[in-house]
């Protein structure tokens, strides 16, 4: 039998190469934390999970990956296939597909900053939804006496918005909602400021915002929750974040978008002097109308009391009088020649009937014959002798007795 040429002192699984090669790899130090930078392909979000699996690529090469829900969960966009990306974490061995990969802990956009890029992402979600729409925006109210703000109670923001609402219209009334305006939990806070005015209905119009800063210090009102509340307040929203080249969602989808903080407070109240100004001019056009009316009205009491119903009204009584005088006599006199007609055309009619009456011919020596049911009898068939008839006359009833019938001669 001849001997077999492999030396099975040297034979490994599967499982133990790969489970070398995974050792080997994770022995290098370099691959412990490495930036790769390639473009997405075959992404896939796992929703379930949470966890991404892509593929990163370049001209000549393909790089398994995978990202892990707590990495995944932290990025500030959703990754997309075409994206051009810088990916950092390990590279490792899978023993049981026996294939390397990267296991991303971290990802940004090549070329643009992540923070801007989920920014653009969120904008054109929220656009194709129609919540940055003009037609579904709130107009704002004319005087406001009340007006709610969502802002830090320390900044500088808050203190310039009372300075100038106190100094353009007294009036009204400020109640500030604290609120973070920086950080992670920014939004919570911003969001029940929105609730909270708009549950309590305590004011007119609602001003959020803060000072300015880096796209990283007014990241919180970039939100998508926040901006979705601000979109189902019922309440008018002003958005005044940061400087006036400064954008965030919230100006987006707020009924007005303020360059500052300062200009919000400008916006959401007129200016008293200016206002004294236009009510007097409204008073004034008032004060005018009224009096052409009264001129109006002055002129047609002179004309009234001009007429002779005023200047004599015993006269125009005397007209009303011979006039009602007139009518009733014309009314007597037609009804008199209508009741003239009518009986005329009732005797003429009751001489129809009467002429018509054949009981009238009795009158002239002429006798109806009657059975005794009630029948005229016209016929002597209509006769037999023994029977008893009615006959009528002029001036009353007969019975009598058939005894013989005589048929008339033919002639």
């Amino acid at each position: 039998m001849e001997e077999s040429r492999i030396d099975k002192r040297n034979v490994m699984t599967v499982t133990q190469l790969n489970t070398c090669i995974k050792t080997l790899i994770e022995g290098t130090q370099f691959l412990h934390s490495v930036y790769i930078k390639g473009e997405i392909s075959n992404f896939t979000n796992h929703y379930k999970t949470g966890h991404f699996y892509f593929t990163l690529k370049d001209e000549g090469s393909l790089l398994k990956a995978v990202m892990f829900r707590a990495s995944a969960a932290k990025l500030p966009f959703v990754p997309e296939n075409g994206m051009k990306v810088i990916v950092h974490g390990r590279i490792s061995a899978f023993v049981r597909d026996g294939q390397y990969q990267l296991y991303a802990d971290d990802m940004e956009p090549d070329g643009i900053g992540s923070l801007y890029f989920a920014f653009e992402q969120l904008k054109k979600k929220l656009e194709a939804e129609g919540l940055f729409a003009e037609s579904r925006k709130k107009p704002l109210p004319k005087i406001p006496t009340r007006i709610g703000i969502i802002t830090s109670p320390t900044g500088a923001a808050i203190r310039d918005m009372i300075n100038i609402i106190g100094r353009r219209f007294p009036y009204a009334t400020i109640i500030l909602y604290p609120a973070l305006v920086q950080g992670s939990d920014a939004p919570p806070q911003l969001i029940a400021g929105i609730r909270y005015f708009n549950a309590v209905r305590s004011v007119d119009a609602i001003i959020i915002g803060r000072g300015g800063g880096s796209i990283e210090d007014l990241w919180a009102f970039n939100n998508e929750e926040l901006a979705r509340c601000i979109a189902d307040s019922a309440l008018p929203v002003i958005s005044a974040v940061g400087h006036e080249t400064d954008f965030t969602i919230c100006d987006f989808v707020a009924d007005r978008r303020a360059p500052t903080p300062s200009a919000a407070a400008e916006l959401v109240v007129p200016e008293m002097n200016e206002l004294k100004r236009k009510i007097n001019n409204i008073v004034g056009r008032m004060d005018l109308l009224l009096r052409r009316q009264l001129e109006q009205k002055r002129q047609g009491v002179r004309y009234l009391s001009a007429a002779r119903a005023m200047a004599s009204p015993a006269a125009m009584l005397d007209d009303r009088r011979m006039t009602m005088v007139y009518l009733g006599e014309k009314l007597e006199r037609g009804m008199q020649d209508t009741l003239s007609t009518a009986k005329t055309s009732l005797a003429q009619q009751v001489a129809k009937l009467d002429a018509l009456n054949p009981l009238s011919i009795l009158a002239r020596g002429y006798s109806a014959v009657f059975a005794e049911d009630g029948r005229v009898l016209n016929h002597i068939g209509d006769l037999a002798v023994g029977e008893s008839v009615h006959l009528r006359l002029s001036d009353g009833e007969a019975v009598a007795d058939i005894t013989a019938i005589q048929p008339a001669q033919q002639q």
